[in-house]
């Protein structure tokens, strides 16, 4: 997928636990956990705004785009 979530980075660089997160921005740990692992498939923009808030910062920090090889076609 050439999405990638940076999620865990910028919660190590913010020297917070993934539960205390999702217990700020109102979701359950699991779906967190979905959606640090990458295994999302689509995320609310207000819970992306929720987290730049919580964590300060912006959603370049956290969602990263890498094309894949010539010819591949994304997912729809």
């Amino acid at each position: 997928m050439p999405i990638i979530v940076n999620l865990d980075v910028v919660l190590a660089q913010r020297k917070m636990r993934l539960n205390d997160l999702a217990e700020a921005v109102g979701i359950t740990p699991q779906n967190m956990s979905i959606l640090k692992t990458g295994k999302a498939r689509a995320i609310r923009f207000s819970t992306l705004a929720a987290i730049c808030q919580t964590l300060q910062c912006q959603p370049g920090e956290i969602l990263e785009f890498r094309p894949g090889p010539p010819g591949s076609e994304p997912e729809v």
